[in-house]
């Protein structure tokens, strides 16, 4: 793969350098110092712009001196020299057509640029937009040698429970976009996607509560929109991250980069392997008294207790790779073609022990069982982005078109007594294709236009296998019951138009409109159902926004949403997790829709930085799972027990009313604090098919605490503490969970490296506590996904600034990162 890569790479060097070729080369030299103190400026951007084409046509980046020598084809240019932080200077009209020395280049400070910079660097820094917050990762210790699951736990406003689920202010029905499109990147199963996606590969997350018009109408919560890492810097430059562990891991990650006149290559890939230990124990009372409908005894058999206990032992390993090719067409013209590629290859081995007891607490029996699953997980996707600015105010337009094929499939089989008893397949298959359109008028200078289509068209076929032994013949038969083959093909068309613009120097305004039609077909050839659903929705937004001065600013948000069944949501026929708990779709799920209302108020005062929102959900049809007792019973050890099911409903109406603040201190260069609390109540009002009433008034919250210091040695250290609290719905109470983070970090080679330590949960204490209580059965169980890891990372760059010291003479500067 990695040769592959290279021969292209080359060949398409070559191709976009013939041209070059063909004039003569001169040799361009110089320096570039920092001009209030003749401090040499390294990794400082040298580029040479064709006067008559207006474009660039070579460049490169300064050494450690702040010199340079590039090789230039021989004509007339103006020759422009930047560097973060400074201004950019530019020497016109200079006639190049033999060698020659530019001489001592002397850059003055732009301190508002450093301002900016500075802010950029820190882990918790939030940009506020009209309908999104952007959070830089920038030097995270914590997340160095992790997965983008731990990067965005560290995000504020986003919570990940022990299982992985992702939740937005407590929301889980939040839709997670890779550069702002669905991705196959998060794959079919989302949840173990982003536990394998390197932490190095992201540069920033945008948190979009309130979404506009421009984004998809899906996710109740919002949209959590991921970008990848990508450098456009001149010349060639990356980064390359090896990291090890315990319990046993190992992993090595890089991106490259490398940009000549009109083209720009890049590269990120990574190989992550990791043992997953975990565990989980439920007690459970089962009621076997019966009573019939007038509340007759019709039963009186005492009650029965079972005991299981699951061992998790989990390896997850896989290569993923992202190569694009970026080529500036022309100075107001790109074309972007990538291909990412991700395999997945994981092993889960579990050891269930289930033990029954009599009412008196007598043991009465044990049954031993014995799962071993692989999982193959592979994605190819092909992107190809074209964008052409019209001028220079924002005129453009913007054209998408990506296909992706994902698969993943499993095989597990089940050992009880040492025998094996159950063979299970899950084979799924999904190919994606999504068309974008965009397009962005400005009107005045103040205001702007915004138009555009996009289509969503997801087909997905799931085959689901159960073959039970036959203990008479030793032979394995096809469970009828259990195997079935779902064709799942959801096709969703949209179009949408908005409008912003700013009254004065306060007033801002975005209003936007969204029409999608979604249409769905289910097919399942094993049954023979078959049925077709096609609805249209209309989805307004308004973001609003009032500046009050340069550091305070109000807004106000409201978006509708809409959540739609998963495949695996509508799919009648039942999985099981175990002998005595299964889960079983529901064919006649409807989609949920909802009305999100978002105030939100920033100031900076000082050192201090304040940033709050309040909100209101207001839910139709919401989504919920419920447990009942299916009134069978299934055989363990000679003894029967009965079978609880699991399904999705949907509810009358679901509120959602919360309250969210986070506060960045910084007392001083050398240390930052950042603190974000959010709690929220949630008040549900239904009754399932069955009559049981599900009404329940739910407060709960989360808070997050990351402090960051720098000690003698220029030794960094962080620590992540966060706790989420208890929370309870009809059936479920959930008590809280605290975890704590802590890491150390060290740069070496004069900042061209950097090697860290971190321990990811460090009290072991990051377990979920849950108690279940129904008419049938009560039972308390607590579930732990990963158990205490210790990580080391060790990061080099090659041609990449990391950070400038502040030196003397220039005023206030502070350190801050970039990184390509």
């Amino acid at each position: 793969m990695n040769k592959l890569i290279l021969s292209f790479s080359l060949i398409v060097l070559a191709a976009f350098n013939l041209t070059a070729q063909n004039n003569k080369e001169v040799t361009i030299t110089g320096k570039v110092f920092e001009k209030a103190t003749n401090f040499p400026l390294e990794y400082a951007t040298v580029a040479f712009i064709n006067k008559a084409e207006n474009r660039i046509v070579t460049g490169g980046i300064t050494t450690e001196s702040g010199a340079f020598s590039i090789p230039v084809p021989s004509g007339t240019y103006d020759v422009t020299i930047e560097f973060i932080g400074f201004d950019k200077l530019t020497i016109p009209n200079q006639v190049l057509t033999s060698d020659k020395n530019l001489g001592t280049i002397g850059l003055a400070e732009n301190a508002q640029a450093l301002d900016e910079v500075e802010i950029i660097a820190e882990t918790t820094t939030v940009e506020i937009k009209l309908d999104k917050k952007i959070y830089n990762v920038g030097k995270d210790l914590t997340v160095r040698g992790g997965t983008v699951s731990d990067v965005l736990d560290n995000v504020p406003s986003v919570s990940v429970d022990v299982e992985g689920n992702v939740a937005l202010r407590g929301n889980e029905n939040v839709r997670i976009l890779i550069n702002g499109k669905p991705s196959g990147l998060v794959g079919l199963n989302s949840t173990d996607a982003l536990r394998q996606l390197p932490a190095e590969s992201i540069e920033r997350v945008e948190v979009i509560t309130s979404p506009s018009a421009r984004y998809d109408a899906e996710g109740t919560a919002g949209i959590l929109n991921i970008i990848l890492r990508r450098s456009k810097l001149q010349g060639f430059n990356g980064a390359v991250t090896a990291n090890f562990g315990h319990p046993e891991s190992a992993g090595i990650s890089g991106n490259i980069n490398y940009r000549t006149g009109d083209v720009n290559i890049f590269n990120t890939t990574s190989y992550d392997y990791r043992k997953v230990p975990g565990n989980s124990s439920t007690y459970t009372q089962f009621y076997n008294k019966k009573y019939d409908s007038m509340g007759n005894l019709i039963s009186d058999l005492p009650d029965t207790f079972v005991d299981e206990t699951n061992d998790y032992d989990r390896i997850r390993k896989g290569i993923s790779t992202n190569f694009g090719v970026e080529w500036y067409i022309t100075d107001s013209a790109s074309l972007t073609g990538s291909i990412s590629y991700r395999n997945g290859d994981n092993e889960s081995n579990t050891t269930n022990r289930l033990t029954q007891y009599d009412v008196n607490g007598a043991f009465v029996s044990e049954s031993n069982r014995f799962d071993p699953e692989e999982e193959e997980d592979k994605v190819m996707q092909y992107a190809l982005n074209f964008m052409k600015d019209f001028d220079n105010s924002g005129h453009k337009l913007t054209l998408d078109f990506q296909y992706e094929d994902n698969s993943e499939d499993e095989f597990s089989e089940v050992f009880v007594e040492g025998i094996n008893s159950e063979r299970v397949s899950t084979i799924e298959d999904q190919r994606r294709i999504l068309l974008q359109a965009d397009y962005v008028l400005p009107i005045g200078e103040k205001s702007q236009f915004e138009a555009g289509y996009r289509g969503n068209f997801n087909d997905q076929d799931t085959d689901y296998n159960v073959a039970l032994l036959n203990t008479s013949t030793n032979e394995f038969e096809n469970a009828t019951g259990l195997t079935n083959f779902l064709n799942y093909r959801e096709y969703v068309n949209a179009a949408y138009t908005q409008f912003g613009s700013k009254i004065g120097s306060k007033f801002s305004f975005l209003l936007g409109l969204r029409l999608e039609n979604t249409r769905i077909t289910i097919d399942q050839p094993t049954s023979g159902d078959f049925s077709k659903k096609d609805y249209n929705g209309l989805f307004p937004t308004v973001n609003l926004s009032y500046e009050l001065s340069d550091n305070e600013n109000v807004t106000m948000g409201y978006s509708r949403r809409i959540q739609r069944p998963r495949s695996w949501f509508i799919n009648p026929f039942p999985s099981r997790s175990s002998v005595t708990s299964i889960f079983r779709g529901n064919p006649e799920l409807a989609p949920s829709y909802s009305g999100l209302f978002d105030v939100g108020y920033y100031k900076k005062f000082g050192k201090v930085s304040l940033n709050t929102s309040a909100y209101y959900q207001h839910a139709t049809d919401a989504f919920s799972f419920v447990s009942f007792d299916t009134g069978r019973t299934e055989t363990v050890d000679g003894q029967e027990l009965a079978v609880i099911e699991r399904t999705p409903i949907n509810l009358a109406e679901e509120n959602r009313y919360g309250f969210e603040f986070t506060v960045t201190y910084n007392p001083m260069k050398k240390w930052n604090v950042n603190a974000n609390f959010n709690i929220f109540q949630q008040s549900v009002i239904g009754t399932t098919p069955n009559g049981l009433s599900l009404d329940n008034d739910n407060t709960s919250w989360f808070a997050r605490l990351n402090n960051k210091y720098t000690l003698p040695g220029q030794i960094e250290w962080q620590t992540s503490l966060n706790y989420r609290g208890p929370s309870s719905d009809a059936q479920n109470e959930r008590e809280g969970v605290f975890s704590a983070n802590m890491a150390f970090s060290k740069d070496l080679f004069n900042e061209k490296a950097s090697i860290a330590f971190n321990v990811s949960d460090l009290l072991n204490s990051r377990k979920r506590t849950m108690n279940t209580s129904t008419d049938t059965y009560y039972s308390t169980s607590e579930f732990q996904w990963r158990e205490r890891s210790f990580n080391v990372s060790f990061t080099y760059r090659f041609n990449q600034q990391k950070k400038r010291q502040d030196r003397g003479g220039s005023n206030g500067g502070g350190d801050f990162d970039y990184e390509g």
